[in-house]
């Protein structure tokens, strides 16, 4: 059995959150990618947002996570992507919710909103939770059905 790669990218907001994941990612089994940024220094989310996305939408990543300062940004960019269902995330039921409902495949953390703390455990949570399939199923195929015109 192969060890699941993680994608993981931040901008300058979320840099250091993104750092503390990193090590509790490594410390559960994954191998992690970090696509960056690498330094608190200003930088555009966007540019970190495509490279996590595009590894989910071509299928050479199952998950990944970004982090900003809301996690609107990197959410924006992500789910323009297709196949990618981006959930900005502030809390373990939300986690589970993005998880079990809507099958979410990037975790994106609001790292102005959550402790280091919280965001530990916001990822772990939403690693360990199952999509429940069922009626979410069909849902899930509505959002990625093009719309009929």
């Amino acid at each position: 059995m192969s060890v699941e790669r993680i994608p993981i990218g931040s901008d300058h907001a979320g840099y250091e959150l993104k750092e503390k994941l990193k090590v509790a990612l490594s410390g559960l089994g994954f191998d992690v990618e970090d696509v960056g940024t690498h330094s608190a220094a200003s930088t555009d989310y966007a540019d970190y947002a495509h490279p996590v996305a595009r590894e989910v939408e071509t299928g050479q990543a199952r998950r990944g996570v970004l982090i900003c300062g809301t996690g609107l940004g990197m959410s924006y960019a992500a789910n323009r992507h297709p196949h990618v269902r981006a959930a900005v995330v502030w809390s373990r039921e939300v986690a589970a919710l993005s998880r079990q409902h809507n099958d979410a495949n990037v975790l994106v953390l609001p790292a102005r909103f959550v402790s280091d703390e919280e965001g530990v455990a916001i990822l772990k949570t939403w690693l360990e939770t199952p999509f429940e399939g069922g009626r979410h199923e069909r849902r899930i195929e509505k959002i990625e059905r093009e719309e009929e015109q």
